[in-house]
Parts: C-alpha cells; sequence; structure tokens
C-alpha cells in the first residue's frame, strides 16, 4: 500500500507483489524509502503507525491494514527496514516525539537484534531535552533484550547527551557531570559508570537522589552491578549524610543490600531488617555465591542470644541456609508461626521441604484445604499417603488451587495419590472436570474410556499426553462436524492422525491449517510429514516452503533463485531437529540451504532470513561464508543454539578472536557477550581475562566444554590444607555449579564437617561427578551422618546422585519405608540392576508390602526399580492399580522378559494385543517391544506411526524382521529414525527399501496421485519497477 501511496506510476502493481516484496526484499524496501521525501515519509508513518482504520479503500481497492502492519513486523528485516529508515528520516520529518513513539513502537515488537553499536552510535546527539528522557526510557525497557557491548554504546551516547547539557548549565559547580536527576535518566544504565566518576559525584547530588520516591525501585532492578561498584555506591551515600544501619536508608538501597559490607558491631535488629531486604538478591546476575556468604554472617548476628524457634519468622529467606538437621530441631509451633514467612522462601531444596511440611502438619493435624494454602512452595512435601487420606471434597479445592501451582514439582507417587483418591471416592465425569492442567495427563486411557459424556470444552485448559489426546480427538470428532472445534484446542492436536488429516475436504484442510501451524511444536514428525502430503495433494502451488524439507529429497530440487528466500524464512521460523529426526535427511536439507545461501551470509538482513537455521550452518559457512559486518549478529545468536557440534564451536571461537581480537584486549562487555563460548579458549588465552569475569560466566558453560577444567585451575589460588591438599570452600562450591566435577577424589575428601552439611545437597545435582567422586562423598555423608540405619528419609533425599554410590548391603540397611522416598530415589536414571532390586526389595520389606498390594502411587513411585521385578510377581500386580499407570510404567527401559510380562498385564486392561489401536499403542510405550511375532504380524500397518520411539529399540532383532514390508514402510520418520543397526542387520531387501522409504517421508498412498516435484510453483518476491 505504501508503493500505491508514495508511486502514482505503481497503482496497478498487485497488492500480492507489494506484499511478497515487502517479505522477501526488506533491502530493497529501504532503497525505495531512502528515496521518498519527508512529506512521503509522513504519509507513510500516518497510515503504517496512526491510523485507527482497520482498511483502507482506495477506487476499487481495499486494503487491510492490520494485515499489512502485521506481515511487516512479522517479516525478517522487517522490522529492521522500519528502524533503520525512521532513525533515518524521521526526526528531520515529524516532531521529534513523534518519532520517539514511532522508534518505540518499532523495538518493542522486535528482537532487538539490530540495535547494534554502529546502529547505536549513529543515533541524534542534538535531540530536545523531552525527546532525549523518553527516548531514554524506551532504551531503559529494552536494556534486557540487547548485548552487553550494546549497552555500553547506549550508556556512552547517553552520557555524551548528558555531559553536553552538563557543561551548557552555567549553575553547576560539581566535579561530576552525574547528578541526581542525570542518575535518573540513566536509570539501570548506570551500572556501567567507571568507578572513579562514582566517587566524584556530589554529595549534594548523592543525597538528593536517594531522597527521590523512584530511587529504590530504580535501584531494585540494577540486577548486573557488581560488588565493587555497589559498594562505591554504598561508600558515597553512606558520606552524604544517609545512616546505612538505620531502617529507612536500608528500604531505599535496592540491590545495593546484596554487597553491604559495613559489619562491625551491627545488632541483631538491623541484621533481619537486612536479610528482608536481601529476598530480592537472589534476582542478581551473578555474584550468588557472595550473596550466600553474607547472608550467613547476618544470619548468625540476626540470632545472638537467641534460638532458631524464636528467630525463624524473622530470618527472611536466609533460612534457606540452614541445613535439613537444623530445621529438624525447629518445633512443630515455631515453623506454623513463621509459615507466612516460608511460604515465600524461594530455592528451597527437596529435604528442607520435607521437613518443613512435616514440622507444620504435625501441629496442624488435620490435611486441609485452608492449611495447604497457607504452605506455598511447601506443599510438595506433603507425603504422598498424607494427600491420598485427604477429604476427597477438599482435594478437589486443592487441586484447582495451591496444588495446580506446583504441579510439576510433585513426585509421581504425589500426583498418583492425589488423582486415585479423586477418582476412586466421586464419579468419573466430575472427577475428570475437576482435574486441571498437567494434573489431567496423569489420567489413565482406561478412566478416559469409561467417560462417555465429554465434550470439548472440558478438554480445554488440559495438558494432554498423545494417548489421550488420540483417544479424545477420534471421540469428540464424531460428535461435531467442525474440525475448528476441536483443532483450536491447541493440545487436541497431538491427537490428529493421517487418515483424519487426509479425510478432510479441500477447503476444511486449508482454512484449519493455521491451527496445525500455531501448534507446531506439538505434533510430531510424522504428523508434520501427512500435513506435508496433503497440503502437495490440494495445494502444491501454495504450500508452505518449511513443509517441503520433509517430503522426500527431490521435492527439494525445485528450489532455487528467487524461491530461496521463501524456503528459507519459513525453515527459519521452525526447529529443524522437529522437522527432519534422520541425520541423512536432515544433510539434505542443508546443502539446499547452503545452496540457497550461495555459501555466504553478507549481512544483517541475511542473518534475520536464516532465523533458527543459523544453528545448523556447517562449519565452512561459519568459517568463510560469514562477513563480519554479519558476525557481530551471528555470534549472539549462536548463543542460543543447544546442540552446536565441536567442529561449528571451533570456527565459531576463531571468528570471535577476528571480530574482538586477542582476549587480553577484551572488554567486559565483550567477555559477556561471548559467555559460554569463553570455554573454547585456550589455557594461555583465559590466563589474560580477569578472574571476576570468568567467575561471573561460569555456571553458563556448557556440560562437558574440554576446556573447562583449564577455567577451573584459573579461577582459584590453591593454598596448602588437610596436609597439603586443598579442600573446596562452601564460596567455592557455589560458585563452580557442575564445574565442581572438576575437584580431585582428595580434594574432596578435605571437606570439613561444615562446609559439606550446607553443600552436601548441592553437590548431590553435579552430574559430571564420577564414581570415585561419589563413593568419597557417600563416605563422607556417614561420616556425618552416622551409621545408616539411623538415616531419616530426609537424608536420603538431600543425597541426590551421592546415592548411586550406596551399595547393596547398604541400600539394605536404609529405611525405605516411605515410598516418597523411593520416589526421590527413582530420580536417578543410573542405578544398576543389583542396586535396584535392593531398593525394591527394601520397599517391600520395610513397608510390610507384598507385589500384590501394591497401589497405583506405589508403582508411580518404584519407577525403573520396577524393572528388577522378576516375571512371577510381575503376574500378582493388581490389574486395577497397574492400569492408572501404566503409561508410567510404559516409560520404563526394562528388559524384554520383564516387558513380555508387562504386555500380560496390560492385554488384561486393554483386551488382546492383536486389537490394540494407536491410542493404546502410545499408551504403553516401551511395553509394546513385548509383544512376540504373532501379534506384530497381527497389528495393522496404521498403528506403527503411534508406537513410541523408545519402543522400537527394544524390539528384539529376532521379532522385528518379522514385521511386514508394509508395517516398516508406515514406521513414520521418527520411528524408522530409531531402528538400531542389529535390527537393520536381520532385515531382508524388500524391507530394508521400505525403511528407506520411511526415513525419506515417502507415502505411498499419496504418490500413486501426486504431481510429479518439478512442477513446484514457487512463491517468491517480485522485483520492484518503481524506480
Amino acid at each position: 500500500y505504501l508503493y500505491i501511496l508514495l508511486f502514482p506510476s505503481c497503482l496497478q502493481r498487485s497488492i500480492k507483489n507489494y506484499l511478497e516484496n515487502l517479505l522477501y526484499q526488506p533491502k530493497q524496501l529501504l532503497s525505495d524509502f531512502q528515496q521518498i521525501n519527508h512529506q512521503q515519509f509522513q504519509t507513510a508513518v500516518k497510515y503504517l503507525f496512526r491510523s485507527k482504520k482497520n482498511r483502507f479503500e482506495l477506487g476499487n481497492i481495499v486494503l487491510d491494514l492490520d494485515r499489512i502492519r502485521e506481515r511487516i513486523f512479522q517479516s525478517p528485516g522487517g522490522n529492521r527496514t522500519l528502524f533503520l529508515v525512521t532513525l533515518e528520516k524521521c526526526f528531520p520529518a515529524l516532531s521529534s516525539m513523534e518519532c520517539v513513539a514511532i522508534l518505540s513502537q518499532v523495538l518493542r515488537v522486535s528482537s532487538v537484534s539490530y540495535l547494534q553499536p554502529d546502529v547505536i552510535r549513529n543515533l541524534p546527539k542534538d535531540l530536545p531535552q523531552d525527546t532525549f528522557r523518553n527516548l531514554s526510557a524506551v532504551f531503559k525497557d529494552l536494556y534486557d533484550k540487547t548485548t552487553a557491548n550494546a549497552q555500553r554504546t547506549l550508556y556512552d551516547w547517553m552520557k555524551q547527551i548528558l555531559q553536553k547539557s552538563y557543561i551548557t548549565n552555567e549553575l553547576n559547580d560539581s566535579t561530576s557531570w552525574v547528578s541526581a536527576e542525570n542518575l535518573w535518566i540513566l536509570g539501570r544504565y548506570m551500572v556501567h559508570l567507571p568507578l572513579e566518576e562514582i566517587m566524584k559525584i556530589s554529595l549534594n547530588e548523592m543525597r538528593l537522589f536517594i531522597s527521590y520516591d523512584n530511587a529504590t525501585k530504580q535501584l531494585d532492578t540494577v540486577y548486573d552491578i557488581t560488588p565493587e561498584l555497589a559498594q562505591a555506591f554504598l561508600e558515597r551515600i553512606n558520606s552524604s549524610g544517609f545512616d546505612l544501619r538505620n531502617t529507612s536508608t536500608i528500604y531505599r538501597l535496592g540491590l545495593l543490600v546484596c554487597f553491604y559490607d559495613n559489619m562491625e558491631q551491627m545488632d541483631a535488629t538491623v541484621a533481619r531488617v537486612l536479610l528482608h531486604q536481601m529476598m530480592k538478591c537472589n534476582q542478581l546476575r551473578g555474584f550468588q555465591a557472595d550473596v550466600y556468604k553474607l547472608k550467613a554472617q547476618l544470619l548468625d548476628i540476626a540470632m545472638q542470644n537467641q534460638t532458631l524457634n524464636d528467630t525463624l519468622g524473622s530470618l527472611s529467606d536466609a533460612v534457606v541456609g540452614l541445613t535439613s538437621s537444623q530445621l529438624d530441631s525447629l518445633s512443630p509451633e515455631a515453623v506454623h508461626n513463621a509459615i507466612s514467612t516460608l511460604n515465600q522462601v524461594p530455592g528451597w531444596a527437596k529435604s528442607q521441604i520435607m521437613v518443613l511440611s512435616s514440622k507444620y502438619l504435625t501441629y496442624e493435624k488435620v490435611l486441609s484445604f485452608y492449611n495447604i494454602s497457607q504452605m506455598g512452595a511447601l506443599v510438595t512435601g506433603i507425603s504422598t499417603q498424607s494427600f491420598y487420606n485427604m477429604n476427597p471434597k477438599e482435594l478437589s479445592q486443592v487441586i484447582r488451587g495451591t496444588l495446580s501451582q506446583y504441579a510439576s514439582h510433585l513426585s509421581p507417587a504425589q500426583q498418583q495419590g492425589i488423582l486415585t483418591k479423586m477418582l476412586a471416592s466421586r464419579d468419573l465425569s466430575s472427577g475428570v472436570t475437576d482435574i486441571q492442567g498437567t494434573f489431567f495427563k496423569e489420567v489413565c486411557l482406561s478412566d478416559l474410556w469409561k467417560e462417555t459424556g465429554f465434550n470439548s470444552s472440558i478438554v480445554k485448559e488440559k495438558e494432554l499426553r498423545k494417548s489421550q489426546a488420540l483417544f479424545l480427538y477420534e471421540l469428540l470428532s464424531k460428535k461435531t462436524t467442525a474440525p475448528a472445534d476441536l483443532l483450536s484446542i491447541g493440545q487436541l492436536v497431538k491427537g490428529v492422525t493421517c487418515q483424519q488429516i487426509e479425510r478432510m475436504s479441500t477447503d476444511s484442510f486449508l482454512n484449519n491449517f493455521r491451527f496445525f501451524e500455531k501448534n507446531l511444536q506439538l505434533l510430531s514428525p510424522y504428523q508434520i510429514n501427512c500435513l506435508a502430503w496433503k497440503f502437495w495433494k490440494t495445494s502444491n502451488t501454495s504450500i508452505p516452503p518449511f513443509l517441503l524439507s520433509v517430503l522426500p529429497a527431490q521435492y527439494l530440487e525445485s528450489i532455487s533463485g528467487t524461491s530461496c528466500v521463501p524456503f528459507l524464512i519459513s525453515l527459519g521460523k521452525t526447529e529443524l531437529d522437529l522437522m527432519t529426526v534422520n541425520s541423512h535427511k536432515k544433510n539434505t536439507v542443508l546443502q539446499k540451504v547452503e545452496e540457497c545461501l550461495n555459501g555466504s551470509i553478507s549481512d544483517e538482513y541475511d542473518m534475520d532470513i536464516l532465523g533458527n537455521l543459523i544453528c545448523h550452518l556447517p562449519p565452512a559457512i561459519i568459517r568463510d561464508g560469514i562477513s563480519v559486518r554479519a558476525m557481530a549478529i551471528a555470534l549472539h545468536q549462536f548463543r542460543f543454539c543447544r546442540q552446536l557440534s565441536h567442529e561449528q564451536k571451533t570456527e565459531i571461537k576463531y571468528r570471535f578472536t577476528e571480530l574482538y581480537g586477542i582476549p587480553k584486549n577484551w572488554t567486559a562487555q565483550t567477555t559477556q557477550d561471548i559467555g559460554p563460548f569463553v570455554a573454547l579458549l585456550s589455557k594461555d588465552e583465559l590466563t589474560v581475562l580477569h578472574k571476576s569475569l570468568l567467575l561471573c560466566i561460569f555456571g553458563s558453560f556448557l556440560q562437558g566444554d574440554y576446556k573447562r577444567s583449564h577455567l577451573f585451575s584459573l579461577c582459584f589460588d590453591f593454598f596448602p590444607d588437610c596436609t597439603g591438599i586443598r579442600a573446596p570452600s562452601s564460596d567455592e562450591i557455589i560458585k563452580l555449579a557442575e564445574a565442581n566435577a572438576f575437584w580431585t577424589v582428595q580434594e574432596l575428601q578435605c571437606l570439613d564437617t561444615d562446609t559439606f552439611t550446607k553443600n552436601m545437597e548441592f553437590l548431590g545435582t553435579v552430574m559430571s561427578f564420577n564414581r570415585s567422586q561419589l563413593i568419597v562423598l557417600k563416605e563422607k555423608a556417614k561420616q556425618v551422618w552416622g551409621a545408616l540405619p539411623g538415616w531419616k528419609s530426609y537424608h536420603i533425599v538431600s543425597l541426590g546422585r551421592i546415592a548411586l554410590a550406596l551399595n547393596e548391603s547398604e541400600i539394605e540397611a536404609l529405611d525405605l519405608s516411605s515410598i516418597d522416598t523411593i520416589a526421590a530415589l527413582s530420580q536417578q536414571t543410573e542405578w544398576t540392576f543389583v542396586q535396584a532390586k535392593s531398593i525394591l526389595q527394601g520397599f517391600l520389606e520395610d513397608s510390610g508390602q507384598t507385589v500384590h498390594g501394591l497401589k497405583s502411587f506405589d508403582l508411580a513411585g518404584l519407577g525403573a526399580n520396577l524393572c528388577a521385578l522378576n516375571t512371577t510377581d510381575i503376574k500378582t500386580i493388581k490389574t486395577t492399580e497397574f492400569s492408572a499407570v501404566i503409561a508410567r510404567v510404559g516409560l520404563l527401559p526394562c528388559s524384554t522378559p520383564v516387558l513380555e510380562e508387562f504386555k500380560k498385564v496390560a492385554e488384561s486392561v486393554f483386551g488382546i494385543a492383536a486389537e490394540w489401536n494407536s491410542s493404546i499403542i502410545h499408551e504403553i510405550g516401551i511395553i509394546a517391544a513385548g509383544l512376540n511375532e504373532r501379534e506384530f504380524k497381527a497389528l495393522d500397518k496404521d498403528v506403527m506411526p503411534y508406537f513410541q520411539p523408545a519402543a522400537i529399540r527394544h524390539i528384539p532383532d529376532e521379532v522385528f524382521k518379522e514385521l511386514s514390508p508394509e508395517q516398516i514402510a508406515n514406521l513414520g520418520l521418527e520411528n524408522a529414525a530409531m531402528v538400531t543397526e542389529s535390527q537393520r542387520n536381520h532385515l531382508n531387501a524388500l524391507q530394508l527399501q521400505n525403511l528407506q522409504l520411511a526415513l525419506d517421508g515417502a507415502r505411498t498412498s499419496v504418490q500413486d496421485t501426486q504431481t510429479s516435484a518439478s512442477v513446484i510453483q514457487s512463491t517468491h518476491a517480485p522485483a520492484s519497477n518503481c524506480e
């Protein structure tokens, strides 16, 4: 539309061509905009930003202004073009205030990735005061979206204008341009003030700033302030006449309290006030170890001459620093009286929650809706049996209230205990209606079968398993003729089968495709493949380009020239790993991407087009294909890639050293922007970086990076301890996070009792500890807690991964009578068969139960330990209890004999295996691998895509080879990709051929009627003739 207004000769050009040009050639749009005059720019702005109309009519042409705005803001490069044009044209053409409003609108709907230092340096520096303030306010709101270098450059821009204003004001007599008003204008950018500049701030100005009512709000947001700067501000505030021990002053300090260092002769009252204010310190970006240390010091002061029972409610979130044993010494009354504080504290460990919940409920006696609503996060410490014993009516209230907020933090045993009670004590219809959110995922398929009164409104606001969605979509589709009624309920798209997609009429499919596209992340690769074939069959000229990536390779061949950009944009908006699970197919797609890029990425507009595809760029393109101009943006994008290869990281390292120079010349902002890639530097390169910079980003390093041991040795100065061996301190353990795995066995042995007790639960979360390290930590636990029979449930839970070091006899010595203890142990996935058998046997013996007597929540809590059951015991499991948790049991990678026995129990729930449908096959998960040759042969080929991928890997080779070629061809992309090399080796030539068809995404039923791939008509951008 803008072309029609601005270039009369283009009036006859189609609106569609204009929109395509806008979407796919933003650089052309930028060039055309740069040629327009002020009046034309004002006209464009009027209709693009200021018009309240949704539609505009010009003769016979009707324009959808809302749609135009939406497409501009959503198109890669569209926002960048609007921003650059506005920056260049706006201030000369419009009033400054209007320009700020337009810039604000453009910035707020974008990723701000184009707000780079070189662009910021070109911002106008002669703005009227009010305009500058308003534009600064916009940048303050966008602070977290910008890179560290961009933040620093924005600070420099603001400083230049503020300094100029200060110099021209003859009334100023301070040696520093940093006045109270300028501090307020800087906002969060005040953290970029140099230390020496802070120390020069006039005491009068500092006093005035702290007196501002909004000073506290501003100081509450300086999340990235460093200890040195914070202490400099505290010193100036103290010197300006504010008493830092005065309660009213402490309330004004915001996040500066996190670095409070005036501890001499402090009384308990001031310490408690500081602790209360320090609850906000968990928002700091780093330095949490320093905060933890300060809280521990204040905690000691706050408790002087008082008992923990007396002071518990006044210690704020510092109580998280108390050990589980200290919490266990509290009286139930003290916990009850302090519950309003304890329920707001973040960061509780599971063992601490268990202790506090037990104390609170010991005082309350009866578990009710009211006292659960008072518990906050502590509700997750309520035992499974307590939930199960609760009044059903009150339980239904709780599940819609406090429990819904913390449902994801409940163990499988707790969730199942709650659901079992709700569904057993009420009619199924009302029970299912009351079960909300993630809880609904735990409702078993067999229970859904019993409910015949389902309608689409009941399913809204509920999270579904795929098996539930398969059943419910089939059921509900019989009750409505409008697919939109079901597809609009996002979770139900998980349950749409290929046959249902193929049965849709052309109009129905095209009209409802938006629901699939909106919920792409909920779809399986097989479903996406089905959508691609349906689109190809019904409208191959308008198929969304990203869908071509899931069709056989030949369908990509037609993409070239002008059709490349739409393809890259479309694919870049999706997750390639979601679309293609086969590595060969993914490589084919990436070859087409490389071909479309012509081996190079020249500028920021190319980066915009790539989107998520940047994470899959081949190393060669990263090394030679990305221009220096584009690399600054690329580096920021690479940080968000989850699975970069070693080869990609190596090239990224080369490029960022090319871009920023050698490490010794890096600024703090550069180190922050590089972030986890610092781990790629050599030891010599790391040596020149400041230790504090490394520690600030240590927790972000990617797990397993090969150079992290260099960082470990560089960040800490070794000194003799424990007879010449260094012992880790609490401070270091917290700072190192996953890198604690680099402590030697000898160093871990030297942990003193106090340090181990305070940090044991934290150490139990380190995933990289080897068995020798875990054994040392286990022995340290035995040394601290005494004999194993005396360990309480919270002791066992607090071990985390350290529990993996327990041997068979040690497990037998533990009290394993609580299913909640077992559920915590079951979270660990590295148990040996012998250990799992000991845990299972320990629970049965200590709880006095038999396998026949196990309830569904017991089975859920036992988790993978169920794989240690013998086939005789499995036969005794009650069918009703097993059916309630069959989906969870179906996640367990048990041995073939165990899976075969579980399959027999499943048949008592769902009928004979030969007649199982897609929802049942998906519900039982890996259990389906327990079917025998005869049962597999009897299965309809259409259910093959609904096996869970993990089940395919567990099918024995001699059984897998009995699948028919048709069944193998219908496995679907993700299941075909899970076939093991051993399984392949047992297949004949025809079976292998059909397996390849499945991997390629071929669809025999569609291919018979398809049009040749060579007729794809690409949607591409027309060239502009409006010159």
